[in-house]
């Protein structure tokens, strides 16, 4: 049932200003300055306007480098404009001397190819780096070398100036104050070394390394010399590293609020406890010298053998709603588009000194790119807060956050509305987010805001609303465009179309609350809206039309998606200006300015045109492999053999099955691939493999090249990445899960788990699933 509330007054805020006046750091000012990337304390400048900058980590070394440019334009269709990315020192170096920069280790040709598609990028150079990495990224022979590392002995810092000098070199006149290298973080989750982070940004400026922005991560109470990075925060609403039947976490749960502090005492818990027997200290604010700015919100999770987290789409997007409403001036997320290890061997592990083991080559992340491209839920829900941030993010970034008058009582509260404030004391937007996983929300009930202005009060909505649980908003208050004020609206602003013209400002309902708006006196709207009189109005999303508002100072056309459209929703900037399209599969701008996507058989892609008010087909050009899923047959080979219910374990956790348990436990499955039509451009064809047990190997001609540990998910898998040639020999292990292991599931998963009679071991189903590819036709 619904909560009951009653007492409405409680949902109130009076803006508060900034506690400081606007200031301009040395970095980036008079430190490095660059073309395009300004710092201030209050927010950050591109082009000299302030802007709220989307970062989205992409490992270039854990993907082949024929999908770097796909990845990187469905990066950049869901709204990033920055991309992050660790330099793996033990991907590029493995062997003293050595080191590569071929291939998929081309960290140049990523940066030139990131700067040709219009996006920056910050590198994460270590030297460590963690990333679930063997050795936190040190090469095996400097995790052996006879120094202390992470620490200012010369004889390692000389080790790490032969490293980064090699990095420079690598990326001369690739950085500098023209650059799409905005950035670059120094180490990572170091905590009490700040004389170490200042002498390793001397290092790396002493190889060519320039940068207007230098970052650390700040979380865990890190000690940091601020006039020399920019502290950056992480928010993770579940993980793998706390123990597989613990209960869900104060540290991720906390996530699920808005709230003004921005550390995190638990990202990298169990490595300071394992490691260094150091817990976190106290958590630490955000600098007053830099906006609060982020590098890891959740977009999605790793998997360990022991625990295997697998956040939903809106668990991610609520995390970083949050974040938007507490004031973030930059959001980063960790990971945006999965990957795979490039070899055996090279991940963390129990083996090399970690408490958890990561699958050998697994590093999907169930991120919202996966590792074999596919978009997961969470795609489309980020999507629509980036687009936001295009949009709005020039005047969002000045203003401050701030939160209710009546805050939760903790994170056991699950009665009082999450909602918080960003305003410059005259316009705003109310951030609503009425979500969290594992301990379900009930509906709000009565829910309106009583906004202290500098002009006075603003109410909205005109008499209460319910607020339905799942609920993921940011509504505006005050806003202007095109010479129209618009008080408020209960639905989220999305986009301007044509905001030098005759603007359209777009807004996605929420699915369970009308769409309602109110305009200042003077405003009249026609169009499909109900007057509820006061000026406010009631527009109905179903058939989405747009209304147009007119007044002393101008005009503008409003449209309302439906929320069940919403989703669908991209965004797009092409040589036509801002463009608004609808389709449920992946669209992106190639590289002639035209639209281009693919799709599971013929392409539905749908472009609104502010002149005809309405959303038109857009013509496709297309090569159709039909039919787009096409069965696999399977044949058991070998019948699996009876498993222990544990493979060791360090530290109180379950150890992985190594391999040869893997082969000589598993049951084993002869994969036959139907012929299939050629892919056209870059149309991926995939495996996708449903299935319930352990672990799960696949073999081509006899080698080993994925893994996965099961979650209840479906394992996808891009054959031409996977090596799968025709004629190929492919088979599947799959290990059965014993009743008795102590790994930590999901909640579905574990609920078929418990069902199964015995250990579990199942082979559901397996498909082939062909993409086709299109491009715009224009005649």
């Amino acid at each position: 049932m619904p909560s009951p509330n009653t007492a409405l007054d409680l949902l109130s805020a009076t803006h508060r200003p900034h506690g400081n006046a606007l200031q301009r750091p040395p970095m980036s000012n008079a430190d490095d300055p660059h073309a395009r990337w300004r710092v201030t304390n209050h927010y950050l400048e591109c082009g000299g306007r302030p802007a709220i900058p989307v970062s989205g980590e992409i490992h270039f070394s854990r993907l082949p480098r024929n999908r770097w440019e796909d990845r990187l334009r469905l990066m950049k269709a869901g709204g990033i404009t920055v991309v992050a990315c660790y330099v793996f020192w033990i991907h590029h170096e493995p062997v003293q001397g050595g080191a590569r920069f071929d291939g998929n280790l081309d960290v140049a040709a990523f940066v030139r190819l990131c700067g040709s598609l219009d996006l920056d990028v910050v590198l994460r150079i270590g030297p460590w780096a963690h990333g679930e990495v063997r050795n936190g990224g040190f090469p095996d022979w400097i995790q052996a070398a006879g120094v202390h590392h992470r620490t200012n002995d010369p004889a390692y810092l000389a080790m790490v100036e032969r490293w980064y000098n090699r990095l420079g070199t690598e990326l001369r006149g690739l950085t500098g104050a023209d650059s799409n290298v905005i950035g670059i973080q120094l180490e990572n989750e170091l905590y009490d070394q700040p004389a170490h982070i200042s002498r390793l940004k001397e290092l790396a400026q002493a190889a060519g390394l320039t940068v207007p922005i230098w970052t650390a991560t700040a979380w865990g109470g890190a000690d940091l010399p601020e006039t020399d990075v920019l502290p950056v925060f992480g928010g993770y609403g579940d993980g793998f590293w706390v123990d597989a039947e613990a209960p869900w976490d104060p540290t991720f749960r906390q996530h699920y609020f808005f709230s003004h502090q921005w550390d995190d005492p638990g990202i990298g818990a169990d490595l300071r406890e394992h490691l260094s027997g150091n817990d976190a200290s106290q958590p630490r604010s955000a600098s007053g010298l830099y906006p609060p700015a982020t590098c890891e919100l959740t977009g999605g999770m790793a998997t360990a053998y022991q625990r295997r987290p697998w956040p939903q789409g809106k668990d991610v997007a609520a995390v970083a709603n949050n974040k938007i409403g507490s004031g973030s001036g930059w959001q980063g997320y960790y990971m945006f588009a999965g990957g795979t290890n490039p070899a055996a061997g090279l991940q963390e592990s129990q083996a090399t000194g970690y408490p958890n083991d990561l699958p050998e080559f697994d590093y999907d992340f169930h991120a919202p790119i996966s590792a074999s491209g596919r978009l997961a839920p969470s795609y489309a829900l980020l999507r629509r807060q980036h687009a936001f941030l295009a949009a709005f993010g020039e005047r969002l970034a000045p203003m401050p956050s701030t939160l209710p008058d009546r805050e939760q009582s903790g994170i056991e509260d699950t009665e009082t509305l999450r909602w918080a404030l960003r305003s410059d004391g005259k316009s705003g937007f109310i951030f609503i987010t009425w979500h969290q996983p594992h301990i379900p929300l009930n509906a709000y009930t009565g829910a309106q805001f009583r906004l202290g202005l500098a002009d006075g009060p603003v109410t909205v909505p005109d008499f209460p609303v319910d607020i339905p649980a799942g609920t993921i908003a940011s509504w505006p208050v005050n806003l202007d465009v095109g010479g129209i004020r618009l008080r408020w609206a209960t639905a989220s602003a999305l986009t301007v179309l044509d905001p030098e013209g005759s603007p359209t400002l777009v807004l996605a309902a929420e699915a369970g609350i009308e769409p309602r708006l109110c305009l200042s006196a003077g405003t009249v709207l026609a169009g499909g809206a109900a007057a509820l009189g006061g000026n406010a109005w009631a527009l109905s999303p179903s058939c989405p039309a747009p209304v147009t508002a007119t007044g002393p100072g101008g005009a503008v056309k409003i449209l309302v998606l439906p929320a069940e459209l919403a989703d669908q929703a991209w965004v797009l900037e092409t040589p036509r200006g801002r463009e608004l399209v609808l389709s449920s599969d992946p669209v992106w701008v190639d590289a002639g300015g035209r639209l281009a996507g693919r799709s599971l058989g013929a392409p539905a892609a749908r472009r609104y045109s502010c002149g005809s008010g309405r959303f038109e087909d857009v013509a496709a050009a297309a090569v159709l492999r039909e039919p787009p899923r096409r069965d696999v047959a399977v044949e058991a080979v070998r019948a699996a053999a009876a498993v222990p219910a544990s493979f060791g374990s360090l530290a109180g956790r379950a150890a992985a099955p190594g391999r040869e348990s893997v082969a000589d436990l598993s049951a084993v499955y002869r994969l036959e691939l139907p012929t299939t039509d050629p892919g056209v451009g870059s149309a991926p064809t995939e495996l996708e493999i449903t299935w319930a047990g352990d672990v799960a190997r696949l073999l081509v001609d006899g080698k080993v090249v994925a893994d996965r540990f099961w979650d209840g998910s479906a394992w996808v898998i891009d054959i031409d990445d996977a090596g799968i040639r025709p004629g190929a020999d492919i088979s599947l292990q799959v290990l059965p899960l014993a009743k008795g292991a102590k790994v930590g599931l999901p909640a579905a998963a574990q609920r078929r788990r418990d069902a199964a009679v015995g250990d579990l071991l199942a082979v559901d189903g397996v498909q082939l699933v062909c993409w086709s590819e299109w491009r715009e036709d224009l005649g």
